[in-house]
């Protein structure tokens, strides 16, 4: 098949075909908030960048014995360009997957894919249950406790900030500032938000 840069609209489509969980649907959206944030942040390609925080986890739901391999099947067949394939591949470096983040975009998806988890859970436990009022300090105060959100593994965000050359603290600050911006799609706008509907 003839190789094309996907729309977000195909990424989008190809997301609910695959997932039909929740929580994998909403951190499918807070990745591609902080992918679309950081890109713009370092004058990076948006739409790229989005589109593969979008599917990086499309296998997950249904082969999660064979995760990565799977996007990269069901990806290829699409027609996916090979970048796009290969950056979402290396975000399972180490785990699932021997190919290593070697651009930006790649460190990117590898450092904040699991530091959005850690950024819901504080959020989940705050009173307002919400991105929008959240701090750093607040972050790194839950970092140190490693019962918080244990399967959250706190080694791959600083390898992943290493590989980038940031500090933790610029990290969480970037992933909450992406979070923020799909706040109502991933229902951690706060309680004032939560009548009002998708």
């Amino acid at each position: 098949m003839e190789k094309h840069k996907p729309t977000r609209e195909e990424a989008l489509a190809l997301l609910h075909q695959y997932n039909k969980s929740e929580s994998l649907l909403k951190h499918a959206y807070a990745v591609e908030g902080v992918m679309r944030y950081c890109a713009r942040k370092r004058g990076e390609d948006e739409d790229e960048w989005g589109i593969i925080g979008l599917v990086h986890d499309l296998d997950y739901e249904r082969f999660p014995d064979q995760h990565c391999a799977m996007t990269q099947k069901i990806l290829e067949e699409h027609g996916w360009p090979d970048a796009y394939i290969r950056a979402i591949v290396s975000h399972g470096w180490g785990i699932c997957s021997d190919v290593e983040p070697e651009s930006t975009l790649e460190k990117t998806l590898y450092a904040i894919d699991e530091l959005t988890g850690l950024v819901t859970a504080n959020a989940m436990v705050r009173p307002s249950r919400s991105v929008m009022d959240m701090s750093v300090k607040s972050v790194r105060k839950k970092w140190k406790s490693p019962a918080f959100a244990a399967g959250v593994d706190r080694s791959i965000i600083q390898k992943g900030a290493q590989m980038l050359g940031v500090e933790i603290g610029e990290l969480i600050e970037d992933t909450i500032n992406g979070m923020r911006e799909v706040a109502g799609e991933i229902g951690l706008q706060g309680d004032s938000a939560e009548d009002t509907g998708p």
